[in-house]
Protein backbone atom coordinates (compact mmCIF):
# COMPACT_ATOMS: atom_id res chain seq x y z
CA UNK A 1 0.00 0.00 0.00
CA UNK A 2 1.52 3.31 -1.19
CA UNK A 3 1.76 5.96 1.69
CA UNK A 4 1.61 9.35 1.24
CA UNK A 5 4.30 11.78 2.82
CA UNK A 6 2.97 15.00 2.68
CA UNK A 7 -0.62 16.07 4.49
CA UNK A 8 -3.55 15.91 2.66
CA UNK A 9 -4.71 19.56 3.57
CA UNK A 10 -6.33 22.18 1.10
CA UNK A 11 -5.24 25.84 1.35
CA UNK A 12 -7.71 28.43 -0.05
CA UNK A 13 -7.84 32.57 -0.45
CA UNK A 14 -10.73 34.77 -1.07
CA UNK A 15 -10.99 34.96 -4.80
CA UNK A 16 -9.52 31.26 -5.84
CA UNK A 17 -12.63 30.03 -7.32
CA UNK A 18 -13.34 33.02 -9.60
CA UNK A 19 -9.41 33.23 -10.65
CA UNK A 20 -10.07 29.28 -11.45
CA UNK A 21 -12.98 29.90 -13.80
CA UNK A 22 -11.06 32.75 -15.74
CA UNK A 23 -8.14 31.12 -16.11
CA UNK A 24 -9.98 27.69 -16.95
CA UNK A 25 -11.62 29.94 -19.75
CA UNK A 26 -8.69 31.68 -21.05
CA UNK A 27 -6.88 27.80 -21.22
CA UNK A 28 -10.33 27.43 -23.61
CA UNK A 29 -9.27 30.25 -25.94
CA UNK A 30 -5.75 29.58 -25.73
CA UNK A 31 -6.82 25.88 -26.62
CA UNK A 32 -8.96 26.92 -29.61
CA UNK A 33 -6.55 29.29 -31.15
CA UNK A 34 -4.13 26.93 -30.73
CA UNK A 35 -6.28 24.11 -32.83
CA UNK A 36 -6.89 27.08 -35.47
CA UNK A 37 -3.52 27.26 -36.36
CA UNK A 38 -2.99 23.09 -36.21
CA UNK A 39 -5.98 22.37 -38.25
CA UNK A 40 -6.04 25.88 -40.69
CA UNK A 41 -7.41 24.61 -44.11
CA UNK A 42 -7.36 27.08 -47.74
CA UNK A 43 -11.43 26.12 -47.95
CA UNK A 44 -13.79 27.84 -45.31
CA UNK A 45 -16.27 25.97 -43.27
CA UNK A 46 -19.58 25.99 -45.01
CA UNK A 47 -21.91 28.87 -44.36
CA UNK A 48 -24.50 26.65 -42.93
CA UNK A 49 -22.09 25.18 -39.79
CA UNK A 50 -23.26 28.28 -37.84
CA UNK A 51 -27.39 27.19 -38.38
CA UNK A 52 -26.28 23.84 -37.11
CA UNK A 53 -24.75 25.20 -34.38
CA UNK A 54 -27.86 27.74 -33.34
CA UNK A 55 -30.67 24.82 -34.05
CA UNK A 56 -28.43 22.43 -32.08
CA UNK A 57 -27.79 25.13 -29.05
CA UNK A 58 -31.49 25.83 -29.59
CA UNK A 59 -32.46 22.41 -29.14
CA UNK A 60 -30.17 21.81 -25.51
CA UNK A 61 -31.72 24.98 -24.80
CA UNK A 62 -35.43 23.90 -24.91
CA UNK A 63 -35.04 20.44 -23.70
CA UNK A 64 -33.32 21.95 -19.93
CA UNK A 65 -35.97 24.17 -20.02
CA UNK A 66 -38.50 21.32 -20.14
CA UNK A 67 -36.35 18.88 -17.94
CA UNK A 68 -36.28 22.16 -15.09
CA UNK A 69 -38.78 24.73 -16.07
CA UNK A 70 -36.92 27.46 -13.35
CA UNK A 71 -34.02 27.48 -16.02
CA UNK A 72 -35.47 29.65 -17.56
CA UNK A 73 -35.07 32.35 -15.01
CA UNK A 74 -31.44 31.39 -13.84
CA UNK A 75 -28.22 32.70 -14.82
CA UNK A 76 -27.36 29.60 -16.92
CA UNK A 77 -30.82 29.10 -18.45
CA UNK A 78 -30.04 33.35 -19.60
CA UNK A 79 -26.82 32.44 -20.55
CA UNK A 80 -27.72 30.34 -22.60
CA UNK A 81 -30.06 32.91 -24.42
CA UNK A 82 -27.85 34.96 -25.07
CA UNK A 83 -25.20 33.09 -26.35
CA UNK A 84 -28.14 31.79 -28.94
CA UNK A 85 -28.70 35.54 -29.93
CA UNK A 86 -24.80 36.11 -30.41
CA UNK A 87 -24.40 32.99 -32.30
CA UNK A 88 -27.91 34.76 -34.80
CA UNK A 89 -26.03 37.90 -34.75
CA UNK A 90 -22.68 35.82 -36.08
CA UNK A 91 -24.92 34.81 -38.97
CA UNK A 92 -26.16 37.87 -39.98
CA UNK A 93 -23.03 39.82 -39.49
CA UNK A 94 -20.04 38.25 -40.82
CA UNK A 95 -17.81 40.50 -40.05
CA UNK A 96 -18.19 40.52 -35.93
CA UNK A 97 -18.17 36.41 -36.53
CA UNK A 98 -14.78 36.37 -34.68
CA UNK A 99 -15.12 38.53 -31.81
CA UNK A 100 -18.41 37.52 -31.49
CA UNK A 101 -17.07 33.50 -31.42
CA UNK A 102 -14.55 34.44 -28.85
CA UNK A 103 -16.96 36.43 -26.90
CA UNK A 104 -19.02 33.07 -26.58
CA UNK A 105 -16.20 30.97 -25.63
CA UNK A 106 -15.52 32.97 -22.96
CA UNK A 107 -18.51 33.85 -21.73
CA UNK A 108 -19.10 29.58 -21.96
CA UNK A 109 -16.22 28.99 -20.03
CA UNK A 110 -17.12 31.42 -17.40
CA UNK A 111 -20.71 30.15 -16.86
CA UNK A 112 -19.41 26.66 -17.09
CA UNK A 113 -17.18 26.38 -14.11
CA UNK A 114 -18.71 29.72 -11.89
CA UNK A 115 -20.10 28.35 -8.71
CA UNK A 116 -23.31 26.86 -8.88
CA UNK A 117 -24.83 29.75 -6.72
CA UNK A 118 -23.55 32.13 -9.51
CA UNK A 119 -24.94 29.68 -12.20
CA UNK A 120 -28.19 28.68 -10.85
CA UNK A 121 -28.88 32.47 -9.49
CA UNK A 122 -32.69 33.81 -10.13
CA UNK A 123 -33.76 37.03 -11.34
CA UNK A 124 -34.68 39.36 -9.03
CA UNK A 125 -39.01 39.21 -8.45
CA UNK A 126 -39.74 36.23 -10.71
CA UNK A 127 -41.55 33.36 -9.60
CA UNK A 128 -41.69 29.97 -11.15
CA UNK A 129 -45.17 28.20 -9.71
CA UNK A 130 -46.82 25.40 -11.19
CA UNK A 131 -44.53 25.51 -14.85
CA UNK A 132 -45.19 29.33 -15.16
CA UNK A 133 -43.50 32.59 -14.79
CA UNK A 134 -45.06 35.47 -12.27
CA UNK A 135 -43.64 38.43 -10.69
CA UNK A 136 -43.30 39.19 -6.75
CA UNK A 137 -45.27 42.08 -6.19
Amino acid sequence: MASHHYPNTTRDFRGRRWLSVFLRSAHLVAVIAFATVLLQTTTPLPEYAGSAVLITGVLIWLLDIWYKPGHLVEGAGLSMLLKLALIVWMIFAPDLRVPLFWIIVVWSGVFSHAPASFRNARLPGVELAGGKLSKKL
